[in-house]
This record gives C-alpha cells, sequence and structure tokens, in this order.
C-alpha cells in the first residue's frame, strides 16, 4: 500500500529556515501556528474519508468513501503526540498503519463496538450494516466477517447507527425514525423496535445511557426513546425551524446514574446551533448563530460534537476548510452571532498557498481523555490530528 506522508511540527521553528516569510496568507498562517498548536501532524490517505472512529486511546479507524475499492485502516496515532515531556527524545512522528483491509464499495458510516476489535458499516445507499474484525497482534489485516441484511423503509441515502454500549455487541440503526431497531451483531436478532409510524428521516443516533437514546430528525425534531420500553417515546418538535437540515452531537456522561442530564446540540444548515437540556426539550437553553462562510451547498458533511473532556465547548465542521471551536458558556436563550474560540484552517493549506475555494472539512472527532485534541480529516485526503492552545491558559 502506497501513501504519501507529510508531518507538520508547529514547534520546530528551526524548520522554517531563512526562507520563511509573512508576506502572504499562507506564510501568516505558519507563523501563527507556532503560537496556537501544541502539536499539528497529517496523514495523508490515497482517498478521502468521512469517517474517523476511535478503536483506544491512541488508535482510530478510517476508511474512504469513494465509488470504487476503498481502503478500511486502522492508525495508530504518532507517538510524538502523547509525549507531554521530552518530545524531543520521541522519534515517533508519523501516523503508522497498525491493521488494514479493502472494502468493495463506499463507506459511510462507521461505528467501532465498544469492548470489541470490531467495527460495523453502512456504505450510505441501503440499510445493509457490515461488520468487520480489525484484526489483533498476529494478524494485520481487517476482514469482513458478516453482513447485516436490514429492512427499512428509507435506505436511499443509507442508516445510521449506534453502538450498544452494554450487555451482548448490538447497533442501533435506522434511516427514519419509524425504523429504528437495536439488532444484536452474532445472530443478527432483533433486540427492540420501536413501533412508531413517523417517517421522519433521520440525521444522527446515540445512546445516553445502556438503553436510553437521542435521536434527531433531519427535520431538526428530538426524539427520546428507551430500548427497555418500546411503546416510551418523546418527542421534542424543532418548532419555527423549517427549510433546514439538521444534525446533532450529545453531550453524555456515561458514569451518571441520570441519562437525563445530557445536554443536545442541534446544527443546522443555515448555521445556527441550538442547545437543550434533554430534563426540559422544550425551550433551549441557549443557542447561537455561527460566524461561517458556507463553502459548500449539501449537508453531506455537516457535524457538530461537544468535547468530551473540556466543559462547554463544542466543535463544527462540514461547511467549508475549516473546524471551528465554540465555547457555549457565554451563550444565551435569545439567538445572537458569536465569534469561535478556535479556528483549525490547516486544511485550507497547500504546499505554498491557501486554498480556500474547494477545501471542505468530511469530519471531526475529539480525543476522548485530551482536552483539546481533536483529528479532522478533508476532501483532498488529509487527516490531520492537532492539540490547540487555550490563550487564556497560555497568556497567564
Amino acid at each position: 500500500m502506497k501513501y504519501r506522508r507529510r508531518y507538520i511540527n508547529c514547534l520546530a521553528a528551526d524548520e522554517m529556515g531563512e526562507s520563511s516569510s509573512v508576506e502572504n496568507e499562507f506564510d501568516d498562517w505558519f507563523i501563527e501556528s507556532l503560537k496556537i498548536y501544541n502539536n499539528i501532524h497529517e496523514y495523508q490517505l490515497e482517498h478521502p474519508t468521512r469517517v474517523i472512529e476511535w478503536t483506544s486511546e491512541k488508535t482510530i479507524c478510517v476508511a474512504g468513501y469513494s465509488s470504487d475499492k476503498n481502503e478500511i485502516l486502522e492508525l495508530l496515532l504518532p507517538l510524538k503526540l502523547f509525549a507531554d515531556e521530552n518530545q524531543g527524545l520521541c522519534a515517533e512522528r508519523d501516523f503508522k498503519v497498525v491493521h488494514g483491509g479493502f472494502s468493495d464499495g463506499s463507506i459511510h458510516g462507521l461505528k467501532h463496538i465498544p469492548g470489541t476489535r470490531c467495527v460495523v458499516t453502512n456504505d450510505g445507499f441501503n440499510s445493509n450494516l457490515q461488520v468487520w474484525d480489525l484484526g489483533g497482534d498476529d494478524c494485520d489485516v481487517i476482514k469482513r466477517t458478516g453482513v447485516l441484511q436490514l429492512k427499512s423503509a428509507s435506505s436511499d441515502k443509507g442508516v445510521k447507527i449506534a453502538p450498544g454500549l452494554t450487555g451482548a455487541p448490538c447497533v442501533l440503526h435506522g434511516s427514519q425514525i419509524s425504523d429504528i431497531q437495536l439488532t444484536e451483531l452474532t445472530s443478527g436478532k432483533p433486540l427492540y423496535s420501536l413501533g412508531k409510524d413517523i417517517p421522519d428521516l433521520l440525521s444522527s443516533l446515540q445512546f445516553v445511557s445502556g438503553s436510553v437514546f437521542v435521536a434527531c430528525a433531519c427535520n431538526g425534531d428530538l426524539y427520546v426513546g428507551d430500548t427497555r420500553k418500546p411503546s416510551a417515546l418523546q418527542n421534542n418538535p424543532a418548532g419555527g425551524r423549517e427549510g433546514a437540515h439538521w444534525c446533532m452531537g450529545v453531550k453524555t456522561d456515561l458514569s451518571s446514574l441520570d441519562p437525563s442530564s445530557c445536554s443536545v446540540a442541534r446544527l443546522s444548515t443555515s448555521c445556527q446551533v441550538v442547545v437543550s437540556d434533554l430534563r426540559d426539550l422544550r425551550a433551549p437553553l441557549c443557542q447561537a448563530q455561527l460566524h461561517v462562510q458556507r463553502k459548500t451547498t449539501g449537508d453531506d458533511f455537516m457535524k457538530v460534537t461537544w468535547a468530551p473532556a473540556l466543559d462547554n465547548c463544542l466543535a463544527v465542521s462540514g461547511f467549508d476548510g475549516m473546524v471551528q471551536i465554540y465555547d457555549t458558556a457565554s451563550w444565551r436563550p435569545e439567538l445572537m452571532e458569536f465569534q469561535p474560540l478556535f479556528i483549525h484552517r490547516g486544511h485550507m493549506m497547500s504546499d505554498d498557498q491557501f486554498d480556500t475555494s474547494s477545501a471542505v472539512v468530511t469530519t471531526h472527532v475529539w480525543h476522548p481523555s485530551r482536552p483539546r485534541t481533536v483529528l479532522s480529516a478533508a476532501v483532498d485526503g488529509s487527516v490531520h490530528v492537532w492539540d490547540w492552545v487555550d490563550k487564556a491558559t497560555a497568556s497567564c
């Protein structure tokens, strides 16, 4: 397998050399990056990915979404990223392929099943789910081990997947609210089905506890269900937010005994974010009009995520070549425009200039335990892992 690897260490001032300049945007960004990143590393995929899934604290799984055969890879992050002290003594500065395989089709959705070496994928065009074994110490090949052929009322855009958090390996899946179902992976046996005639298309799906899940419809409506109670379903209409496509990100605390203490952020194609508390979905806790200039007309890559190890911070991407991070602590119930706390512009950087026209971020994820470490990918096949600097802390 052939890859082009490019590593950027923005702390190594000696790599700038005599030729560094602030005469154009590229040079300005490079100089600024020395101050705003603790680390930034890049890996170049043969085909772009729209999925980045954690398989451990230091490994991720990515897969291509082109129409032809695509690679599915497990990558080890640069170990230098985790060498908080004496980074100069750590020679491992590159991503490393630890396991790999091929998919005959595109991969639009990919989820790791907790506690296993298994991932589940969907191609974005039908309701079938593919089950993969990521391999182990004695095998570096990722193999497809099964296919769950599922029925769905509307699957031309594929299905959304949420891995079960407890018990036997299982996945919650659906293309619209009415066909949400929990399926056991080993047997293909349905463990739960919603049983409600709600044809709204599904945009996001996530467990907030072992049995409670949240679903977001494309029209912005939120649904809260419980796999122990098929008839129990709470609905929160978007109300006055018609005409836009919505997705969601959920801030979960799996150590809490009360799943309703979660916060839900809904992001729309009109660049609005609405934050709600599951304990009272009738009115937003706060909302914001984001400072984003859209470069795409579609909603395929739109994503909002909460920082798991940082209070009140969420990240937004999919509108252009940037990942924007916002601090929601200052947001209000009234809709107002807010500026981002931090912007990652690295995907707009080419060898000697900025590409602001065609660069689009396809996905991003936060590190599960490192507060300011984020991974992101773009349509050019680049994958970045970056650790951003908190200016307030840095200035103290």
